[in-house]
């Protein structure tokens, strides 16, 4: 039976039910430890099968990729804030000073590593440089952020830097990834010949963080803490920071003449904001203040940026095989 043309693809169909399901049933108590085991598990898959996809030689060429990495530090570190300090008068008028502070200290997160590596997989990105960019953002950003937020938004207090954070990215991420590279003579051509099974690991493990990560952030009262009208002009601000800052990495991938693959690479790991790293951080630094509003701005951004980057992927996706110059519409 042919799909209807209204019905978008099968895969943001699942995005949408898994949202659905978050908000309906989420998981929590030893359900949500359950389900976070199965994520942590997926994810370590997918980073396994990539590094036994890969060639040393791709591996090499992302590592040493440093005018990508450049833009995407740039963007996460510099571009975002600048937006923060630029739209601050405008989010006074239109939120509380609680979710306005929230908006600017997202603005000075650094990116997530899981998500957009696997963005980047679906999008026939280029995943080595992704794994670097994302994980060297990560790492920079725990002891970067807490800088950042006492320079520009003058809290008080330390943030102690999460050497647990690096721990769990080296197992999590790295070390499986290792260790595909080091079996890839052995299971590199297994892999080769059975390409839908990554593309299938690779949707599976966004569809769990984003029912994971919405389960946590419903648990935490996301659709309890504000009315709806004030609900509406946050997520409003969110997805307007979100497009705009798609569309500066687009254009300035484009300006630097990056192929496609880095191009897709630097929107992915250029636009996300991490709530693994962002959660822990706001305890320390906003003790004293409300960190529920504070961190709901970066919760509800989470949400926002999945399903508009897993859209995106999707639409590059459809793009032909070898097709480097074609361009994808942003808006």
């Amino acid at each position: 039976m042919t799909r209807p043309a209204y019905l978008p693809d099968t895969f943001t169909l699942a995005l949408i039910g898994s949202v659905a399901l978050a908000s309906l049933l989420p998981c929590h108590g030893q359900g949500a430890v359950i389900a976070g085991a199965i994520t942590n598990v997926a994810i370590s898959l997918l980073f396994f099968l990539h590094g036994a996809k890969l060639s040393r030689e791709s591996v090499i060429a992302g590592a040493t990729h440093w005018r990508l990495h450049l833009v995407v530090f740039a963007s996460t570190f510099v571009v975002f804030p600048a937006l923060g300090l630029l739209l601050a008068p405008l989010l006074s008028r239109l939120l509380t000073p609680d979710l306005a502070l929230g908006i600017l200290y997202l603005c000075l997160l650094p990116s997530t590593v899981q998500s957009s590596i696997a963005f980047t997989a679906v999008a026939r990105g280029n995943v080595p440089a992704a794994i670097c960019s994302a994980s060297a953002s990560n790492l920079i950003g725990i002891f970067l952020t807490p800088l950042l937020v006492g320079a520009l938004l003058a809290t008080h207090g330390n943030a102690t830097p999460s050497f647990d954070a690096v721990i769990s990215i080296v197992l999590q991420l790295l070390l499986p990834f290792m260790l595909g590279q080091g079996l890839r003579p052995w299971l590199g051509g297994w892999i080769s010949r059975h390409r839908p099974l990554v593309g299938r690991v690779d949707q599976s493990s966004i569809l769990l963080v984003v029912y994971t990560a919405f389960s946590a952030a419903v648990i935490q009262g996301l659709w309890h803490q504000m009315p709806a009208r004030a609900l509406l002009g946050l997520v409003l601000v969110n997805a307007a920071l979100l497009a705009l800052v798609l569309a500066l990495t687009t254009l300035a991938s484009r300006t630097l003449r990056f192929n496609k693959e880095d191009e897709i690479t630097i929107v992915f790991c250029g636009s996300k904001k991490s709530l693994a790293s962002g959660v822990p951080m706001a305890q320390v630094l906003f003790a004293g203040h409300p960190v529920g509003a504070i961190v709901l701005p970066l919760m509800l951004f989470h949400q926002i940026q999945l399903m508009a980057c897993a859209a995106l992927a999707q639409r590059h996706a459809r793009r032909p095989e070898g097709d480097a110059g074609a361009s994808a519409d942003i808006a």
